[in-house]
């Protein structure tokens, strides 16, 4: 039976279609090349080397490919469907980077404002330059912390992942354990920063910074701005931060591998708190709307959330000044604002376009947007740790579809 669920189970919800739907063909694609990318989802899924998947690909605005295998839920086994509720984590940033440039179209601040202007308590950051845990060494920073070092990773913020003095600092603070995000920075403000601003892109803590940020200049709770100015006018009603009771059967559960077995875990938790980091729950075809709104230059359906030229400087590479402008093990991709971008294809060693934006989430969700071909791609698995080789293949699955 429940080889049965995985191998039919594309979808047994009708979820409204969240853009206009067309045929592969009239987009530019081969039926026959999409074909190789269902059967390595349905053989991932009935073979259990994951759980279940969900793909949504969107050429010119409008749907081309939707599909949906395998489990949401192992134990019980509910389907993976077009309309399940996943965890995106990190794919919350680029939703809070887009918060922060409607701001600084707004003139409300700009990129290079420092952050302290907005967050006096991190005015007296300094840099960790050796010593211990406990009795660290500290200087000044070489520069200040603006808006635009938060937006690219470069502030100096770490996430405390590694074998250090601060990251075990950072460890120590259990910063996503505050009750609220000026809670968060209250913490987040006794430690030292690991590098000085500007100097090196280092994954960090920087976007969810950017949350509360946007808490202060905007005057209302970080989660209200972008439900009333993000969410609400793209219409993408299954994403939130807060998940409704009401939606919770519909979430999908998070999966690793243990001792050679499934085994559903809980994953980051936040308490509810809505960090700009790694805050929302959403479905697939409501990302799809937020993908396609910087795919059409900031607006969708004639509503407009940025200027065309935003979105562009957006998905320029804002590394490109330092001494390695690049992120990542291969050089094939720079750092946009919120984003990571293609700027060597070639380095890659996948097809696809120069140019190429977007980001990932820690249970391994992915979204790009082609704009050179109108592509917007789209995977969503809830697996634990981040499957980079299944999402780099489902991009080289959907490039190499293209036909026109």
């Amino acid at each position: 039976m429940r080889t049965a669920v995985l191998l039919f189970a594309l979808s047994f919800s009708s979820p409204a279609q969240p853009l206009p739907v067309s045929t592969p063909e009239k987009e530019g694609f081969s039926t026959e090349r999409l074909a190789r990318l269902h059967r390595h989802f349905e053989t991932l899924a009935s073979s259990g080397e994951r759980p279940g998947a969900i793909a949504l690909i969107v050429r010119n605005g409008r749907i081309v490919d939707w599909r949906a295998w395998g489990l949401r839920d192992v134990e019980a086994g509910l389907p993976m469907e077009k309309d399940t509720i996943c965890h995106i984590y990190s794919m919350t940033k680029p939703v809070t980077s887009v918060a922060v440039m409607m701001l600084v179209e707004e003139g409300r601040l700009t990129l290079d404002d420092r952050v302290d202007k907005f967050i006096p308590e991190l005015k007296d950051l300094k840099v960790y330059k050796g010593g211990t845990v406990e009795r660290p060494e500290l200087e000044p920073p070489a520069r200040p912390m603006t808006v635009r070092h938060l937006l690219t990773h470069t502030s100096g913020f770490i996430y405390g992942w590694t074998n250090d003095n601060v990251s075990a600092m950072y460890r120590q603070a259990r910063l996503f354990e505050a009750p609220g995000l000026k809670d968060f920075i209250g913490r987040l403000a006794k430690l030292p920063l690991a590098f000085h601003p500007g100097e090196r892109y280092e994954y960090s803590v920087s976007i969810d910074v950017l949350g509360y940020l946007v808490e202060v200049v905007s005057g209302e709770p970080f989660d209200q701005f972008v439900e009333k100015r993000i969410l609400v006018p793209l219409k993408m009603t299954d994403t939130h931060f807060r998940l409704p009771e009401a939606k919770r059967a519909r979430l999908a559960k998070i999966y690793s591998r243990r001792d050679g077995k499934l085994t559903a875990q809980p994953g980051l938790q936040t308490g509810g708190v809505p960090f700009g980091g790694m805050g929302l729950y959403s479905t697939i075809a409501d990302y799809a709307r937020f993908a396609q709104m910087l795919l059409n230059g900031g607006q969708l359906d004639g509503v407009r959330l940025l200027g065309r030229k935003t979105v562009d400087l957006m998905m320029m590479n804002h590394l490109a000044g330092l001494a390695r402008p690049t992120i990542g093990g291969d050089d094939s991709t720079g750092f946009g604002l919120g984003g990571a971008v293609r700027i060597d294809v070639a380095k890659s060693g996948r097809p696809g376009s120069e140019g190429l934006f977007g980001w990932d989430g820690a249970a391994s969700t992915y979204f790009r947007v082609d704009r050179r071909e109108r592509l917007a791609l789209l995977l969503f698995l809830q697996w634990m740790p981040f499957d980079s080789a299944t999402l780099n293949l489902f991009e080289t699955l959907v490039y190499q579809a293209l036909a026109d």
